[in-house]
């Protein structure tokens, strides 16, 4: 398929769009149309209850003005149909402004994260030929004139009054405001929307192209998983979003939220979350699997030091148990009486704080990025807190599979949404087809052709298995495959999954391939350590380089390598591992989505490695 531009896209197997010229590009301005009062947003400022700074709400006719003008001015700036522009900010509802102004000037959106390097945003901004970029501050302002590929043209600053002074450029344009209306009407299910580039866990990031069409469709996936529009979006729904819009998961929450007309909020990140959670009080969150480890860890470690971890320990086990047994269409039997018992004595001890530690509200967490815990899905059921995992790739415009509240299988990553469709290859592989599924690599017709087979699955780079009643199973990717010295293929990624359930535990990456055994390195968890060392009785100023070797600390570690043991046969178990001194750095060891480089930390951290094969095993 030629775009017009001299971009060739995949033709995908399935339509790319749904409905003739379905975009979500009109969203916010059906909402203005038919309620325009109505508050889809919420952003900080103004009294909350108390007296102290809450959220104010911003109305439907509010938001569409405000894209309105911006995209107005980017006309009047002279952004042509087609132009590609950057975005770099934390989220916030201004981002989510320009991505529709974007759209609505016909121009594309290429998303770069925040924590990009100068070199990495000069690549993927040259490489699309980005003519003009938003910064969300001083020093994404900074970062974008360091690495400014020749031919690019403004870079707007999105605080301090540039945008503001944007969108009165645009206001001013009764010329450009027409044409924004003219550009909008225009644009199909095939239009290109955005130029997504991946994170970089494999290899050098590549630009997926992602049209209207395919984001639609996973709008429209969504909203369509049992149990969502009448479960979890209904009445004052709400959501507190905190993780990157530039990843293609939170992009397409937020515009699900959207097309629903529920209300969403935005925070630049993680570290204002628990101190707002409370004054929001969202009924939902998108998390990373980190995130809710770090706050049954926390809540574990606060009874703990009340002397109450004993209460804690069977509260955990209570809910976990609870949980196995509830009824959810998938793997439920329903809990007997002293099971229901003790649930009720716990809900009144432990899982109440669970929740107000969540903002009391949430009710519903979708779990994206790595895979979830099963305990810990377990835990959060039995506490009253659906966790939904899914799986998807930038390259499906997210989420392929889903595990909605109506029907969940823990360990599974759920079945596919409605529209998409997978199989498993006989190699493993699992593939995907749909119309979420992108048209393809920008400039790279090669790595195009491969990611797809001869019949148009997309390639997802995934092994996994489905189940008897078709919820899939990921086992690791298939570049991380494993191959021993004895020829035993080992999949990483389910014993780095088992060993991160451990609190003090941050990242476990597995070592081995052409190996005589496996080994492991694993990084603690800042907060955790800190935590164990007051209860260790280890000095307050010691750090993880001074204890790396101190045998209470490899104990406690030690039980989370045993645990993971204990899931996989004796050629695949840990045999050595070795705790770093440094948590792993995003930009570093970690992609932008958090996700581990592996062969960067295996190069970087070789030396380590070589020493766990050296010397009797332990």
């Amino acid at each position: 398929m030629d775009r017009g531009d001299g971009q060739t896209t995949h033709e995908p197997a399935s339509p790319t769009g749904g409905a003739a010229g379905e975009t979500v590009c009109g969203d916010p301005f059906d909402w203005a149309a038919r309620d325009p009062g109505r508050a889809l947003f919420s952003v900080r400022g103004g009294a909350g209850p108390d007296g102290a700074d809450g959220w104010r709400p911003v109305t439907a006719a509010e938001f569409a003005g405000r894209v309105s003008s911006i995209a107005a001015g980017l006309v009047a700036a002279g952004i042509a149909p087609g132009d590609r522009i950057g975005l770099m900010a934390a989220p916030s509802l201004d981002w989510l402004a320009c991505d529709f102004a974007i759209w609505s000037a016909g121009a594309v959106t290429v998303p770069v994260y925040e924590t990009s390097s100068a070199d990495q945003i000069r690549h993927e901004l040259a490489n699309v030929d980005a003519v003009a970029a938003f910064a969300g501050d001083a020093r994404a302002a900074g970062l974008l004139e360091e690495a400014r590929p020749t031919g690019m043209g403004p870079v707007w600053r999105m605080d301090e009054g540039g945008l503001d002074a944007l969108a009165a450029a645009g206001r001013a344009d009764a010329a450009a405001a027409a044409e924004v209306e003219r550009r909008r009407a225009a644009l199909t299910a095939e239009s290109l929307a955005t130029i997504v580039f991946t994170s970089g866990s494999t290899g050098q990031p590549k630009g997926c192209m992602i049209s209207h069409g395919n984001l639609a469709a996973a709008v429209r996936a969504i909203l369509t998983a049992p149990g969502v529009s009448d479960r979890v979006l209904t009445g004052d729904a709400s959501m507190l979003f905190f993780l990157p819009l530039s990843h293609i998961l939170a992009r397409v929450v937020a515009l699900s939220l959207l097309r629903s007309g529920h209300r969403a909020g935005y925070l630049p990140g993680p570290g204002a979350l628990a101190r707002e959670l409370p004054v929001f009080q969202p009924t939902m969150l998108l998390v990373v699997p980190r995130v809710l480890e770090k706050v049954i860890a926390g809540a574990r470690e606060k009874a703990e030091a009340g002397g109450q971890g004993r209460v804690f320990a069977a509260a955990e086990a209570t809910a976990i148990a609870y949980s196995q047994t509830a009824g959810d269409g998938a793997d439920g039997r329903g809990p007997g009486l002293m099971l229901r018992l003790r649930h009720a004595v716990f809900d009144r001890l432990v899982y109440r704080r669970v929740r107000a530690a969540l903002g009391g509200r949430v009710a519903w967490v979708i779990s994206g990025g790595a895979p979830l815990g099963e305990d810990t899905g377990h835990f959060l059921r039995g506490t009253g807190i659906v966790v939904m995992e899914g799986w998807g790739l930038t390259e499906s415009t997210g989420a392929v599979t889903f595990n909605p509240p109506l029907r969940q299988r823990m360990g599974s990553v759920g079945q596919p949404l409605p529209g998409c469709e997978l199989r498993i290859s006989d190699d493993g592989e699992i593939l995907v087809r749909g119309p979420t599924v992108f048209g393809g690599y920008w400039r790279d017709a090669d790595a195009t052709a491969a990611t797809f087979d001869d019949d148009g699955w997309l390639r997802s780079g995934d092994l996994g298995r489905v189940d008897n009643d078709g919820f899939l199973i990921v086992i690791g990717r298939t570049k991380d495959l494993i191959v021993t010295a004895g020829g035993k293929n080992v999949s990483p990624a389910r014993l780095e999954d088992c060993v991160r359930e451990q609190s003090l535990v941050a990242e476990c990456v597995v070592a081995g391939d052409r190996r005589p055994y496996i080994t492991a390195l694993v990084t603690l968890d800042p907060e955790a350590f800190t935590a164990w060392k007051q209860r260790a009785g280890k000095p307050s100023e010691a750090t993880v380089a001074d204890l790396r070797d101190d045998p209470d600390l490899r104990a406690a570690v030690e039980e989370a390598i045993d645990r993971a043991n204990t899931l996989v046969s004796r050629a695949e178990t840990i045999k050595r591992f070795a705790i770093l001194p440094a948590p792993f750095e995003v930009g570093a060891e970690l992609t932008p989505t958090q996700k581990v480089r592996r062969h960067y930390v295996l190069d970087k951290y070789a030396d380590e490695i070589d020493a766990l094969y050296d010397g009797p095993r332990t």
